[in-house]
């Protein structure tokens, strides 16, 4: 190998005119190339150079080993190894803190540490995968906390097997929460006589329900793209418009009463309750609720 071989040397200026000599000679031994005196460069072959760089194979498993133990000590989702008796043998910082804080939890059984194990589809996996070392993969409620869901991954391991957890609970809320959306724009719709649109910040008309189509008395399409002031009285738009301009200021919802004009110049007296349409990083526009009144509550 090129590193137990006595090396020759070489200047550089004559090592830059007899390049072709040095090249080959270089095959053999490493050639140190110096500069003013000192030792500056070596060259090798490439195939020295080759077994410089590779690592014995004992050095490269234990980097392999040292660099998985790392990413799961990194990763955010919870992961627990146990034997096949059930037992925690190693969890990284994630799965502490999730399951129990500060708790000493090695040596302890599963059963032991999630309160719905028993009851849970979980346990029957558990033994399926230390038997079979058949993997499983799905959303679990009540494993930790009652009203908590978990995503949970079961991985056949040396040691046993793995448990690879998420707390996904916002999920399952945030589809709920839109369930419970959806029901009540279902009902408001079956109502038939609350009108309602979506508006773009700069106040245009992106989606109406029939109702609210209805009092003014056009069509569907014609109504897209307009601004809502334009479906109102000219006497109660300023009214609207500063309505508007607070919701989108302070994000508070505001109601207002006002005047929609129909098709054939007569005014529909409505109360309009107003709310923004809040994104991730801004604001979306609003939604407006328009409820018909009595002339006479004007």
């Amino acid at each position: 190998m090129a590193t137990a071989q006595e090396p020759e040397r070489v200047s550089a200026a004559d090592f830059i005119r007899g390049f072709a000599s040095w090249r080959l000679r270089s095959a053999r031994r490493p050639v140190v190339v110096t500069h003013h005196g000192k030792d500056a460069h070596v060259l090798i072959s490439h195939d020295d150079y080759r077994r410089l760089r590779k690592p014995a194979s004992g050095e490269a498993v234990d980097a392999l080993q040292a660099s998985l133990a790392n990413l799961v000590e990194a990763i955010r989702d919870a992961v627990l190894l146990f034997d096949r008796d059930r037992r925690i043998v190693a969890l990284n910082p994630a799965a502490r803190d999730l399951v129990a804080g500060d708790d000493d939890l090695l040596g302890r059984q599963l059963v032991d540490i999630f309160p719905g194990f028993g009851a849970s589809l979980v346990a029957s996996h558990v033994a399926r995968l230390i038997e079979c070392r058949e993997r499983f993969a799905g959303e679990v409620p009540g494993l930790l906390h009652p009203r908590q869901w978990l995503r949970v991954d079961l991985v056949p391991v040396p040691a046993g097997g793995a448990m690879i957890l998420r707390d996904t609970s916002e999920t399952f809320e945030g589809a709920a929460e839109g369930d419970t959306r959806a029901a009540t724009i279902a009902a408001i719709e079956a109502q038939g006589m609350i009108g309602h649109a979506r508006l773009s910040v700069r106040e245009a008309i992106e989606d109406a329900n029939s109702a609210l189509i209805s009092m003014v008395g056009v069509d569907a399409l014609a109504i897209r793209r307009v601004r809502f002031s334009a479906l109102l009285s000219i006497a109660t738009r300023r009214c609207f418009a500063e309505a508007l301009e607070t919701v989108f200021r302070t994000g508070e919802p505001a109601r207002v009463e006002a005047e929609l004009i129909g098709h054939e110049g007569e005014a529909v007296p409505v109360t309009l309750s107003i709310a923004e349409r809040r994104g991730a990083y801004a604001s979306d526009g609003a939604v407006i609720v328009a409820v018909p009144r009595s002339p006479r509550a004007g």
